[in-house]
C-alpha cells in the first residue's frame, strides 16, 4: 500500500473540487493566467493552455486552497497525475535539464 495515500471519502472529494471551481472564479488565480506560464516546465503556453493543479493532489489529502494549486500546462498536468513532487522530481529533473 502506498505510504502516502489518504483516504477522502466522496463528499471530501466534492467540497474540494467545488472550492477548487470557486477558486477558478478569483481576481487572483486570473491574473496566475495571464502570464501563461507552467508553473513545472516553465514555459510560456498561454493562458488558455493553462490548467489548475494541485501541488498535493486531492486525492492524496490535498486542498483546494492558494497554497496548493498552481497553472500547469496539460503536458506537465498529465504527466503528473497524483503525483507529489518528490515522487516526479527526476520527471521535473529532465525538463529542466533538457533545456
Amino acid at each position: 500500500m502506498d505510504p502516502f495515500s489518504i483516504h477522502l471519502d466522496e463528499s471530501d472529494l466534492k467540497r474540494e473540487r467545488q472550492k477548487a471551481r470557486a477558486l477558478r472564479t478569483t481576481q487572483w488565480w486570473k491574473r496566475r493566467l495571464a502570464k501563461g506560464i507552467c508553473y513545472y516546465c516553465g514555459r510560456f503556453v498561454g493562458s488558455k493552455a493553462l490548467c489548475m493543479d494541485h501541488i498535493v493532489p486531492v486525492a492524496r489529502g490535498g486542498k483546494s486552497v492558494k497554497s496548493n494549486v498552481v497553472p500547469a500546462c496539460k503536458v506537465c498536468n498529465t504527466a503528473k497525475k497524483d503525483l507529489l513532487p518528490m515522487e516526479w522530481e527526476e520527471y521535473l529533473k529532465e525538463v529542466h535539464d533538457g533545456e
